[in-house]
């Protein structure tokens, strides 16, 4: 099992109004200029909000929703202080729910 951690918000929200795709492409380019494999990614419509366990969370975003998801839980803290209108929490995968993390509604 893998655990993953993450941010979510309004998908408008992460994709319009916040600067993340600029936080997400200097991360990209920093991954790449020291060859280190990526451990993030942005999911709109993230079917991992269903999974029971994360209802109360899920409850707290709105749809249509998005999410940055992580194996780095300090990348997700981050996230977490630098974007106001976000939730953030863990899960792992594959789980009772879900065998695929990526998957969208």
């Amino acid at each position: 099992m893998t655990n993953f951690y993450f941010v979510a918000a309004s998908e408008k929200f992460l994709t319009i109004e916040e600067p993340l795709e600029e936080i997400l492409k200097e991360r990209n380019r920093n991954y790449g200029e020291n060859n280190k494999e990526k451990d993030f990614w942005l999911i709109k419509q993230p079917n991992f909000l269903n999974d029971p366990s994360l209802k109360e969370i899920a409850k707290k975003v709105p749809r249509p929703s998005a999410a940055v998801i992580s194996t780095d839980k300090k990348f997700i803290d981050f996230l977490k202080l630098r974007l106001e209108f976000v939730v953030n929490g863990q899960f792992q995968s594959p789980n009772d729910f879900s065998n695929d993390p990526f998957a969208v509604e």
